[in-house]
């Protein structure tokens, strides 16, 4: 065997990672190891060092060592080569060459290094296959993503179905001359006395479950695998092959995803009658500005958790400027929200369902007016020599928003390793495996409405789009809120529970 063993160790010849390609106890290494920094002599420029048993060649890289342990017998100049290579590996993963920073990516290095060297010889592969061979994909994560769509799919046909269920429940019970189980366009409640009613009540209860718990997980019946089959179009043709392979796949009974159920999780300070306030934006910019499309969906979702509280009114008040157009739901009065901004339903016998989120307005936003884009971003990348200057700033344009968790995503050419990052506000991750720069910003509001970004690397211009923003605000963009809720008899205050969240579902620099 030619190469023993590949290390990166601190000068005291402490061993941060080892990667033995023999039978090597761990005395045997940790040994080698301290005694190499002993064998050094100061004042030479060699680049080895040899014992009566091993040959260490070596490079320093800044606070540590790149060490590979050899037999005598070994050529040097191949010797040398692969550890120009091992040194390349180390920054493609590390951020910063420092003890923690080699210890927290000490097993993505490990894999490296199996690429690099086999049974003690080197193998013919270059930085970009090392790459490619350690993305390679997960045959386990395609199943598991799989299986995943397939029960978000089955839960999608399964509330499909409840409904379909109350629909006939209501129209059943409109035939037997017994009173309809709530109002049709909203959901349904459950009515007292009867084999309607308690089908309606089982399913009510059995539909709202994954609001309050995410279901537990258990295979569905008594075999050990998930039949795919059984759901014919519900299952997609990748799960199928995997059936017919033999694959064994456990998988979960839930009507939303894990994800879903956070989401729809109340806050703390959930009063009896609760709104969520969401809005989604969808945005396209050019890179040499204009504003190629936007658009902004929100939503007012009621929740009723009392019965004595069913038959309310909510007052909005709109002060948005943009010509937004709202639409409300079938069942709301139109003519009450148009003349008062009041929501209320055309009968006002009738009560908002009980335990469910009902939509009672929604707005839409479509333009292509530059003055409201929300967040600018200009990226300006100059060519430097073999080298690239990128500058990149932020500017906040609606100063009464407050942007949450902001991350401004710009790719990276393939290959060139970690950007030199000049000047930043915030902080910022390179993602090597994916070759992307995240810059990451706590919070944006009208303090911190501006900031820059400077790095260089090598690649061209059209290497760094397109630029992709995320954020999350608890302001929403079209100022429309429910200022107070009132009782139908009465018109008395009730106490009420607000929760606005501003999401980007697409914010692009093409």
């Amino acid at each position: 065997q030619v190469l023993l063993a590949a290390a990166v160790c601190t000068k005291a010849g402490k061993a941060i990672v080892s990667r033995q390609f023999v039978e090597m106890t761990r005395t045997r290494i940790e040994g080698l190891l301290a005694a190499f920094p002993k064998l050094m002599n100061t004042g030479k420029q060699h680049t080895f060092v040899e014992t009566e048993s091993v040959r260490y060649v070596y490079q320093p890289m800044e606070k540590l060592y790149m060490v590979l342990i050899t037999t005598k017998n070994s050529n040097i100049l191949e010797d040398l080569e692969t550890l120009r290579l091992f040194s390349r590996v180390i920054p493609e993963y590390c951020r910063a060459l420092e003890e923690n920073e080699i210890s927290e990516h000490c097993f993505d290095l490990i894999f490296a290094f199996d690429e690099i060297v086999a049974l003690g010889y080197r193998e013919n592969v270059n930085l970009a296959q090392i790459r490619t061979f350690t993305e390679m994909e997960s045959h386990e994560e395609k199943v598991f993503r799989a299986v995943r769509e397939t029960q978000e799919r089955e839960a999608k046909a399964e509330m499909r179905r409840k409904a379909k269920e109350l629909q006939q429940a209501r129209r059943d019970a409109e035939r037997q001359g017994k009173k309809a189980p709530g109002f049709g366009g909203f959901g349904s409640v459950a009515v007292s006395g009867g084999t309607t009613a308690t089908m309606i009540t089982e399913t009510i209860i059995e539909t709202e479950k994954p609001k309050v718990a995410p279901a537990p997980a258990r295979p569905s019946g008594p075999s050990k695998a998930l039949k795919l089959g059984a759901k014919g179009k519900e299952v997609d043709n990748f799960v199928d092959k995997l059936k017919s392979e033999g694959e064994n796949i456990l998988t979960a009974v839930g009507k939303r995803s894990t994800e879903a159920a956070k989401v729809l999780a109340p806050p703390v300070n959930m009063e009896s009658v609760h709104m969520k306030i969401e809005e989604k934006i969808s945005l396209t910019c050019g890179r040499d500005g204009g504003l190629q499309s936007m658009e902004l969906h929100g939503m007012i979702m009621l929740h009723i958790a009392d019965e004595k509280f069913a038959r309310i009114r909510l007052h909005v008040e709109n002060e948005d400027k943009r010509g937004v157009q709202l639409q409300t739901h079938p069942n709301v009065d139109k003519k009450l929200f148009t003349t008062e901004s009041q929501i209320g339903l055309k009968n006002p016998e009738k009560s908002f369902p009980i335990n469910s989120d009902v939509g009672v307005l929604k707005w839409r936003l479509q333009t292509t007016e530059e003055s409201f884009i929300p967040l600018t971003i200009n990226c300006w990348p100059s060519e430097s020599g073999n080298s690239c200057d990128v500058n990149i700033e932020y500017e906040l344009q609606e100063e009464s928003l407050e942007l949450n968790d902001v991350i401004i995503t710009i790719p990276l050419p393939s290959g060139v390793g970690a950007p030199v990052i000049g000047e930043i506000d915030g902080e910022y991750r390179h993602d090597s495996r994916r070759n992307l720069l995240e810059w990451c910003l706590p919070v944006i509001d009208a303090k911190n409405k501006s900031g820059s970004l400077e790095f260089s690397i090598a690649g061209q211009p059209n290497d760094f789009f397109p630029v992709q923003v995320s954020f999350i605000s608890k302001k929403n963009y079209c100022n429309i809120q429910v200022t107070k809720v009132t009782l139908v008899d009465g018109n008395s205050p009730v106490r009420f529970s607000t929760e606005t969240t501003f999401l980007v579902d697409k914010y692009e620099v093409l």
